[in-house]
């Protein structure tokens, strides 16, 4: 296959498709969907077949436990992924909405309103629930979609394509609406990155640090996204000790190969003493490595003495880094610091504290009393998401449907002309 000329075909035939999927009706894109998530079960079979192909080849490379963690579907996984589908099927139609709406001196009645992006493509690895949700996510905006996921998942993305194929057919919904890259040539990525000759309008990329800071300096159009996650939980003194465990743990360990995994724990130092150490043997007892500053150190032979690059890593794995602070202040100084904006967790109950952690801090999403695992847009009602954004213009935040939208001007006039 010349990857050039499939490229460009795929961009001609996409741009044609969305032209025309721009303006379709609510109902029908609903139905469509939840199509989608009604051949996903049917194909349930076929898709764990494949997975199992790509899980296989994932382990004779070699490939690090949360590596295949993300990889892996089973059962309830796809189950997952169809009940994505349907919230995504209940939330309101996120196109032709009046955002604003005014009345000029003149007699001009100008209105804001939402309209699709037009061709969206996303970049990403691993996770193959990212071909579904991508997929229920841009035909509900709207918006036609190119998608390519990574090599160790093709199998996978194959099989669950097919489904989306077979509920586009069914719609009567042109083919190319939303297509899936079926080469692993990587020359397909750079082209994505130079715009398919005009015919991509926007890159999501979703992976890991190296996939997202490619995109991030190669791309000719623009992105959506986040380079990583390097998410922080900071324990206040003011903390109830189990809760603020429930909460580490829950935020480290639930998934530790998702953006939203904490990597760093930072601790006042006016309640090391009652937290600190249960705090440790909960981590310890869950299969987690601990590196820890020059104090935290001291407490345990089985901790490894963080060094400075430990607070800018983005782990993806059962490992984290623990720090002893004096305040808010020195923790939101640190996050500031060694953080990628993503997403950050106070455990307190003292009011200031938690008013001072929001406001100061330049992270995309902040908590309070909850795991940083909620960092997740079907957590947040919209359904499922394209992957999070720690840009501060567009999108930010979890991406669903909503976010993939632009909107237009629409003016009208009664003989209005414009004076001298």
């Amino acid at each position: 296959m010349e990857i050039k000329k499939y490229m460009d075909d795929m961009g001609v035939a996409v741009r044609k498709a969305a032209t025309g999927f721009s303006s379709i009706e609510s109902k029908t894109k609903d139905r469509l969907i939840a199509d989608i998530g009604k051949h996903l079960n049917h194909n349930r079979e076929q898709i764990l077949k494949s997975n199992e192909i790509d899980i296989k080849h994932a382990k004779d490379r070699e490939l690090n436990a949360a590596s295949i963690d993300r990889l892996l579907l089973d059962n309830d996984r796809i189950d997952s992924m169809i009940q994505s589908i349907e919230e995504v099927v209940k939330l309101p139609d996120p196109i032709g909405e009046k955002i604003e709406e005014w009345t000029r001196p003149n007699g001009l009645n100008i209105a804001k309103v939402s309209v699709p992006l037009g061709v969206i493509g996303i970049i990403y690895e691993s996770r193959p629930n990212v071909t579904s949700d991508a997929a229920a996510l841009c035909l509900k905006s709207g918006n036609a979609a190119i998608l390519r996921g990574g090599s160790e998942s093709i199998e996978t993305n194959k099989s669950i394509h097919d489904s989306i194929s077979v509920a586009l057919a069914e719609n009567n919904i042109d083919p190319n609406t939303v297509q899936l890259v079926k080469d692993s040539d990587r020359e397909a990525v750079d082209l994505m990155l130079k715009g398919l000759d005009g015919n991509l309008d926007i890159l999501v990329p979703r992976g890991g640090r190296n996939l997202v800071a490619k995109v991030k300096s190669d791309a000719r159009i623009p992105i959506i996204g986040h380079l990583e996650g390097i998410c922080h939980v900071y324990i206040q003194k003011s903390s109830k000790i189990n809760e603020a465990i429930q909460i580490v743990i829950n935020s480290k360990m639930r998934r530790t190969g998702i953006c939203g995994a904490a990597e760093t724990i930072l601790i006042d130092r006016d309640c090391v003493e009652t937290h600190l150490t249960p705090l440790i043997d909960a981590l310890k007892e869950s299969g987690c490595e601990i590196r820890g500053d020059e104090d935290v150190a001291l407490l345990d032979e089985e901790i490894i003495k963080a060094t400075e690059s430990d607070w800018s890593t983005e782990y993806l794995d059962a490992i984290v880094s623990i720090k002893i602070i004096s305040d808010v202040e020195e923790a939101v100084q640190h996050i500031n610091e060694y953080g990628s904006g993503h997403t950050e967790s106070i455990v307190s109950n003292n009011s200031k504290d938690i008013d001072y952690f929001f406001n100061h801090l330049q992270s995309a999403i902040i908590l309070s009393n909850a795991s940083t695992q909620f960092a997740d847009g079907g957590e947040f009602g919209m359904g499922a998401e394209i992957g999070i954004s720690t840009d501060k213009i567009h999108a930010r935040g979890p991406v669903g449907a909503k976010q993939l939208t632009s909107y237009k001007y629409l003016v009208h006039g009664s003989g209005q002309i414009r004076s001298i």
